[in-house]
C-alpha cells in the first residue's frame, strides 16, 4: 500500500509543482517539463506495482448494473478527452472537459472496484481532479470558451472514442480484467 500512496502522492505533487511553487518551476525552465515528465512517469508506475500489489478489505464488487453503468461513463470520459483536443461543441460548453473527463474515469471505476486500494487510487486520483478545477479556476476565473470548430470535428471526435474505447478494453481484456461484464 505504500507504493500505491506514494504514486498517488507524487502525481499530485508533480501536477500542483507550477501551481504552488510557479518561481522554483520558472527557474527551471525547459527542463523543468523534462523533470514533471519523469516524475509523473514514475509516479504512473508507482500506482501500477502498488495497486497490483496492495491489499485491504473490500466494501462491494462488480454488479452487472454497475459495469453497465461503468462503461458508459468510460465512453464519455475518452469522449470528454476527444472533445478537448478537437475543440467540439462539448468543449465550448465545459471548462475544463479532459479534467471531467479524467474524474468520470474515476468514479466509473469506483463503482466497479469496492475495495480499499481502489479507494486510495482511484479516490485519490478523483480528489487530485476536483482540486485541480478549483485551484486552476482560482488562478484564472475568467474563461472564454473556444470558437466553434468545422462539423468533421465533432465526427472526428466520436471516431477517436470509439476507436480508444476499443483499444483500452482490449488491453483491459489482455490485463486479466474483463470490461464487458
Amino acid at each position: 500500500m505504500a507504493l500505491l500512496l506514494l504514486g498517488v502522492a507524487l502525481w499530485w505533487g508533480a501536477h500542483f509543482f507550477k501551481r504552488l511553487a510557479p518561481e522554483a518551476r520558472a527557474r527551471m525552465g525547459a527542463g523543468g517539463k523534462g523533470l514533471v515528465t519523469a516524475l509523473l512517469i514514475l509516479s504512473i508506475g508507482l500506482m501500477y506495482w502498488g495497486y497490483g500489489t496492495a491489499q485491504g478489505p473490500v466494501w462491494w464488487g462488480r454488479s452487472p448494473a454497475l459495469v453497465g453503468i461503468n462503461n458508459l461513463l468510460m465512453v464519455l470520459a475518452i469522449y470528454c478527452y476527444a472533445a478537448s483536443g478537437a475543440k467540439t461543441w462539448l468543449a465550448r460548453k465545459i471548462r475544463h472537459p479532459q479534467l471531467t473527463g479524467f474524474k468520470l474515469w474515476a468514479v466509473a471505476h469506483l463503482l466497479v472496484n469496492g475495495d480499499l486500494p481502489s479507494l486510495v487510487l482511484f479516490g485519490g486520483l478523483l480528489a487530485w481532479a476536483v482540486a485541480e478545477v478549483i485551484v486552476i479556476n482560482r488562478a484564472t476565473p475568467e474563461w472564454v470558451p473556444p470558437a466553434p470548430r468545422p462539423a468533421v470535428k465533432e465526427i472526428v471526435a466520436i471516431g477517436a472514442t470509439l476507436v480508444v474505447t476499443v483499444v483500452v478494453m482490449l488491453i483491459h481484456n489482455a490485463m486479466g480484467v474483463q470490461p464487458w461484464g
